[in-house]
């Protein structure tokens, strides 16, 4: 009882970092409770919400991507403790991970990452790339190199540390196919391949253009690094995604829900700072 009340008291990097064996616990309790799942509504003769194919299914589409892109909005606000307590954090992150099919211990690993050691190029998780179809590319193969060096780095750069990040890796990419396996289950053919899947995939695209545009990756006449951006296309989806593209607001103070409602004085600060730091390496 005190190990579930403690890991609901904490975000996952801070059982990561504390035991080594973390990730396989972890993504076997998924595998389990997926597994699980679709067995009970099999035993119980489920049905799911449509058997057929109907037309009307794709007017949900618009719907059902918003519906994913908002769960990695909050998954986002719950890996910086900004949804309340720790315990709601915890069970709002773990809810859209499910929903995101990343779980919340990848997405919140890999983000802290990313404010750590944000446009390195060897370590940030997404990439120094101006191209957005090679920043797709790059960012689907950095990320799970990314986790494995998280690993190495807390716990040792050995030979049996890699077989072990391995062996993580691959049980891992089970454990995310039998959640995707639990969403058919429970929606059925018609939802899972009308909705589900390209709402998963468009959302998916969605968060690296996000990422992309929000370090400035998309103009060539600037440096990458965290941006704010309101203007166009940009300022309906600030709006309909609680100020996402205020990602420099963001860097400077990730506390925010909404990096659009940080203070005029603190972001003039922020600015101030920013000046001196650009006069220190002139």
């Amino acid at each position: 009882m005190n190990a579930i009340v403690t890991a609901w008291s904490s975000l996952p990097y801070a059982q990561f970092k504390k035991y080594p064996a973390f990730y396989l616990v972890y993504d076997s309790a998924y595998f389990l409770a997926a597994i699980g799942l679709i067995s009970t509504l099999q035993l119980a003769g489920y049905q799911a919400p449509s058997q057929q194919f109907a037309w009307w299914h794709v007017l949900l589409l618009p719907l059902a991507t918003y519906l994913v892109i908002s769960a990695h909005m909050l998954i986002h606000n719950a890996s910086h403790g900004n949804c309340g307590p720790k315990p709601l954090n915890r069970l709002i992150g773990e809810l859209c991970g499910i929903v995101v099919l990343s779980k919340f211990a990848s997405w919140e690993i890999i983000h802290r990452r990313h404010h750590r050691y944000s446009d390195d190029p060897e370590k940030d998780p997404h990439p120094a790339e101006r191209s957005y179809w090679r920043y797709v590319v790059a960012s689907l193969a950095n990320v799970e190199k990314q986790l494995q060096m998280q690993s190495l780095e807390l716990f040792g750069d050995t030979p049996a540390r890699r077989r072990y990040e391995k062996v993580r890796s691959i049980w891992s990419f089970v454990s995310g196919a039998t959640i995707l396996a639990a969403w058919y289950a429970v929606l059925g053919a018609p939802f899972f391949f009308v909705l589900y899947l390209p709402a998963f995939f468009f959302a998916a695209l969605f968060i690296v253009f996000f990422n992309w545009a929000g370090h400035n990756a998309h103009r060539s006449d600037t440096t990458i690094e965290p941006t704010n951006l309101d203007h166009g296309i940009f300022w309906i989806l600030n709006r309909m995604f609680f100020g996402i593209f205020y990602h420099g607001n963001h860097h400077k103070m990730a506390m925010l829900f909404n990096p659009m409602k940080m203070p005029k004085r603190a972001t003039r600060e922020a600015e101030q700072a920013d000046e001196a730091e650009a006069e220190l390496a002139a």
